[in-house]
């Protein structure tokens, strides 16, 4: 169980300024905090491989290539240029 004395310490570093009722919440809060942190400590682990994630990742990148749908665009502008759709000019 973490002590009152403690919890004041914790809430000077964390720059907290907690009133006298969060003191008893936060001893209780931490307090279970730590004591779920010791029954982790406990669960065996040998045959456990170390992952950096828990599911699999691969490339989700594609080619950045043209479909059929950019000719359908550009044939409905009204004006073209090189594959692109020409614009009035917006700055001077």
């Amino acid at each position: 169980m973490i002590s009152l004395k403690e919890v004041r310490h914790i809430a000077v570093l964390a720059r907290l300024s907690i009133s006298k009722k969060e003191e008893e919440k936060f001893k209780k809060d931490l307090s279970a905090i730590l004591d779920y942190i010791e029954k982790l400590k406990k669960v065996d682990i040998t045959e456990t491989k170390e992952t950096a994630r828990p599911l699999s990742v691969k490339n989700v990148f594609r080619k950045d290539v043209a479909e059929k749908c950019v000719q359908n665009l550009l044939a409905l502008a009204p004006e073209t240029k090189d594959n692109y759709i020409k614009v009035r000019s917006i700055l001077k």
